[in-house]
């Protein structure tokens, strides 16, 4: 056989690996563990324990019983029911332990399912041959399910690396008895079937996708469990409840309600109580807004409208609610009020933020050619020199006008005389 041909058989096995590994588990950003033992060396042989992610979120835990020699990012075979699973190592070393016992996974289970070996040529073709498969299936069962009348929705079709199974996720709101689809879905497929139920957050964290932020979804990206969100975070927050903007892509209130919520509840608790009146012997005032970290509340003195608004900070109301309790009204609700500065109306100095100010030249232009020079009289009896003109007292020349003649009219040429009316 020639080198050649040995050369390009190997580059076209990485080049299957290297696609087989990045496609089986997009390990780099979805939950992905920063190995921080990483330089290390003794932290790698602390466990034959290694971390195995497969498609999406799904992770497991498997004992490396043969010793191989596992590094983060291979691929390898691993013990399934029934045939074997394809997946990428994720974390060795020290670290898994860490996980096994945050996950509750104990070492001493004897359901712990073991790593066979790295995966082969002929595993990865198995692999893409099932993977291929997915979303067609996927499809199909949804019509199906149709067909059944089942009140659920198909949102993923995961294969096993061998084929020899097919995990269908669901969701539905109620309870479901899925048994006859079960036998058709076996019947059409020739393959094991296994149901999981999952919830919209589960779904979109299977999907994945970019939120209001800007950045990835965190049930695709980090999040490992899902806490209940309830609509109090967002009133402790002072957060509009609008559900369109409260609601994330799996229609459920967003997790990120919960990441400051606490911040909030412990900052509320050094403010006086939304409830207390604060009494002034000119008025008395409602609570209007609070500024919960500037530790700043306004009061008005309704309580539907925003009226006569004053803004205090938290240390002079907790003042004005000590004196009310003793029955003492003071004479100001602010006793460091300030006249409020008078605003100065906009002045347009240089002219450069009017609309029209490249207008102005163009009308002097235009109103400059519109004036007609002086018609110049054909009578040289009519014109005097100049000389005495400048000698001639001033007189007002000025004719009076007439009350009915229209002030743009022209004046009229003089009608040349007729000889021969003459003769």
């Amino acid at each position: 056989m020639d080198t050649n041909e040995i050369k390009s058989d190997n580059t076209v096995q990485n080049q299957e690996y290297e696609a087989a590994r990045k496609f089986c588990c997009r390990q780099q950003e979805t939950l992905h563990c920063f190995d921080w033992l990483a330089d290390i060396p003794e932290s790698h042989n602390d466990t034959d324990f290694v971390e195995v992610q497969f498609k999406n979120t799904r992770k497991g835990y498997y004992l490396n019983s043969t010793k191989i020699k596992l590094e983060k990012g291979d691929i390898v075979a691993v013990e399934s029911n029934p045939g074997h699973d394809i997946g990428v190592v994720t974390l060795t070393g020290r670290l898994v332990l860490l996980q096994m016992k945050k996950n509750n996974v104990k070492t001493d289970n004897s359901d712990i399912k073991r790593v066979y070996r790295k995966a082969k040529p002929n595993d990865l073709e198995k692999y893409w041959e099932a993977k291929s498969k997915e979303h067609s299936t996927m499809l199909r069962a949804r019509k199906i399910a149709e067909d059944l009348h089942l009140n659920m929705k198909i949102g993923d079709v995961e294969y096993q690396g061998d084929g020899n199974k097919a995990i269908f996720y669901y969701i539905a709101d109620d309870r479901v008895d899925f048994r006859q689809l079960i036998k058709v879905l076996a019947e059409v497929f020739r393959v094991r079937i296994e149901m999981k139920q999952i919830g919209a957050r589960q779904e979109a964290g299977r999907i994945g996708g970019i939120g209001p932020c800007g950045r990835q979804l965190c049930c695709s990206g980090w999040m490992t469990n899902f806490v209940s969100v309830a609509t109090s975070a967002a009133r402790y927050q002072d957060i509009s409840l609008n559900p369109q903007k409260l609601a994330g892509q799996c229609a459920k209130l967003k997790c990120c309600l919960n990441y400051e919520v606490d911040a909030y509840v412990e900052s509320i608790k050094r403010l006086p109580s939304r409830e207390i009146v604060l009494e002034t012997r000119d008025n008395t005032y409602y609570h209007f807004k609070t500024d919960i970290f500037n530790r700043l509340i306004t009061y008005s003195t309704s309580k539907e409208v925003a009226a006569n608004l004053i803004t205090i900070p938290a240390s002079r109301a907790f003042e004005v609610i000590a004196l009310n309790k003793r029955g003492i009204r003071p004479d100001e609700l602010d006793n460091n009020q300030k006249d409020a500065p008078v605003q100065k109306e906009f002045g347009d100095v240089v002219g450069q933020d009017s609309l029209t100010r490249f207008d102005k030249n163009k009308k002097k232009n235009t109103s400059q050619k519109k004036k007609r020079k002086p018609a110049k009289s054909k009578n040289p009896a009519e014109e005097q020199p100049a000389a005495a003109v400048a000698d001639a007292p001033a007189e007002n020349t000025a004719k009076p006008r007439s009350e009915g003649k229209n002030r743009n009219q022209k004046p009229r040429r003089p009608a040349q005389k007729n000889e021969s009316k003459s003769e």
